[in-house]
């Protein structure tokens, strides 16, 4: 049986999904992040030692890191359709994206995150100092670069309704979370409809639902 240690409000709710997506069979064990720090509880790092979620033990198989845990589950499920054929245009584009949404697209959005935090908390004296870097940072570079990342998304969405190609797949439930991160960060507007469009149809999805009754509350969705 599978176990996903699972922290609401993370990345490790595309876990969940994909495996209602999958009808696979998983336990949840919660775990509440530390409404003063927003930091994951220390419990998590009896289960790996950074203390990061998701983590997914599959009998006495434990991976961390969603992309490969992602990879993990669908290697069990070789014929289903959530993973193009390797060797195809849509299988290195799933691939492409699959490693992208943790890679290049989290950068951005974990520099806006910590530099919005920042001014929080700094010392009284040196706050005016600290909003001001922090402000400098994000006008500067931070904004401009999630601006970025965000027209490549709408633009590739306007070539096909899902990022591998015609058909959606795992590749589309990892970009969700970035999706979802930068909407809430720097909301869509009307020049973005592709992107408020897929959030809209994959949170609609009715395995989504299901993975948010499992996960518990999720602020993205």
């Amino acid at each position: 049986m599978i176990t996903v240690h699972h922290l609401n409000n993370s990345r490790s709710q595309r876990v969940l999904w994909l495996l209602e997506e999958l009808g696979a069979p998983y336990e949840v064990k919660r775990y509440e992040r530390n409404a003063a720090t927003m930091l994951a509880p220390p419990e998590l790092r009896a289960i790996h030692p950074l203390g990061k979620s998701p983590v997914l033990d599959d009998g006495d198989i434990r991976v961390a890191e969603t992309g490969a845990i992602i990879e993990h589950i669908m290697a069990s499920h070789p014929d289903s359709p959530l993973k193009p054929a390797a060797g195809t245009e849509a299988g290195r584009r799933y691939t492409y994206w699959l490693h992208y949404a943790e890679g290049s697209a989290m950068t951005p959005l974990l520099l806006k995150l910590i530099f919005g935090q920042l001014p929080n908390r700094a010392p009284g004296l040196v706050k005016p100092i600290v909003k001001a870097v922090s402000r400098k940072a994000q006008d500067g570079f931070i904004d401009p670069q999630i601006a970025s990342h965000t027209a490549y998304w709408e633009a590739e969405l306007t070539r096909a309704p899902w990022f591998a190609g015609d058909d959606f797949s795992a590749a589309d439930i990892m970009m969700s979370f970035p999706l979802e991160a930068a909407g809430a960060r720097v909301p869509y507007g009307e020049d973005k409809p592709h992107l408020k469009a897929f959030l809209k149809t994959v949170h609609a999805r009715p395995a989504y639902q299901r993975a948010l009754e499992r996960g518990g509350p999720y602020a993205y969705a």
